[in-house]
């Protein structure tokens, strides 16, 4: 049973314009998979139709997830909400509520399996808590539970959103351009945490990139958009710049571009020794690890 089958996947905007155009796609269980493509190749757009907030057109197609149909023919499965407990999804902005503090932002992933009266006067049993406790722990950020989400850097924020994943107890982490918009170092931390999750959670991971040489880096397999198709999928060392020129020709500019920008920007970090883009400082070790079951199947 696959973690995610696509199978004849199509989208076409109001104005005409394809943005997905018969996708066929597997991940296994326990993958982690780079999703790479210039800018409007679809990337964005096949992560939202896999987590069902988006629905196709109508014709025949099905995506499902682990074995159950979350869409078919255009039409969004009725059991969408069930489904969805099963997927965390990543966003680049971090999608947090930067008024509450982020023990709170975290135990939202805990909402979807408490009765109803708990989530309307948010009282989370002493289970929940600790589960989120563990899970900042988890990501490095546990000294900031109490605080304001929005008093934390970048890094930190999108750390917050991965430690909801695993309250969520998330079989399936999808991540849309998670590092779009930090900082190298604070990337790094994120990507490691991607990897954390997937080695020793064995949470399958599909996760866009602009950068090639991140994808290369951290995730076994590369899906390559252009254009709302799969110009390829295979392995991530296979990605040689003369690939990506036959794969994207003009277009491979921008993915080159992205990876050699970081590689500087990452010099430059490494040499200034701080992160200047951040609101505040990023530098909580991840070494520490703090086992904890996010489900009966997944316990570390």
């Amino acid at each position: 049973m696959e973690a995610i089958r696509i199978e004849r996947l199509s989208k076409t905007f109001s104005n005409g314009r394809k943005a997905l155009d018969e996708i066929d796609l597997r991940v296994e269980p326990g993958e982690m998979v780079a999703l790479i493509g210039a800018s409007g190749s679809g990337k964005s757009t096949l992560l939202r139709h896999i987590a069902g907030f988006t629905a196709s057109d109508a014709q025949p197609s099905q995506i499902a997830i682990l074995g159950r149909p979350i869409q078919q023919n255009g039409r969004i499965v009725r059991e969408v909400r069930s489904i969805r407990r099963d997927i965390g999804f990543v966003f680049q902005q971090f999608n947090l509520v930067n008024r509450l503090s982020v023990e709170s932002n975290v135990l939202i992933g805990a909402l979807a399996r408490l009765p109803l009266w708990r989530r309307l006067t948010g009282r989370f049993p002493g289970a929940e808590r600790a589960l989120s406790m563990a899970a900042l722990n988890e990501v490095g950020i546990g000294d900031h539970a109490r605080e304001r989400a929005a008093n934390l850097s970048g890094g930190q924020q999108q750390r917050a959103a991965l430690a909801r994943a695993l309250v969520q107890r998330a079989r399936i982490v999808l991540a849309d351009e998670p590092i779009a918009s930090l900082d190298p170092e604070s990337s790094r931390r994120v990507m490691e945490m991607l990897r954390t999750l997937n080695v020793e959670h064995q949470l399958t991971v599909l996760v866009s990139l602009h950068q090639v040489d991140i994808a290369m880096q951290y995730c076994p397999r590369t899906v390559a958009l252009r254009r709302g198709k799969v110009v390829y999928d295979g392995p991530s060392a296979a990605l040689s710049p003369a690939l990506l020129k036959k794969l994207y020709g003009d277009d491979a500019r921008e993915l080159l571009e992205e990876a050699t920008a970081g590689a500087v920007n990452h010099a430059d970090s490494n040499a200034s020794g701080a992160d200047t883009s951040a609101p505040a400082q990023d530098t909580e070790s991840t070494s520490t690890r703090y086992a904890f079951a996010l489900n009966p199947a997944h316990s570390s």
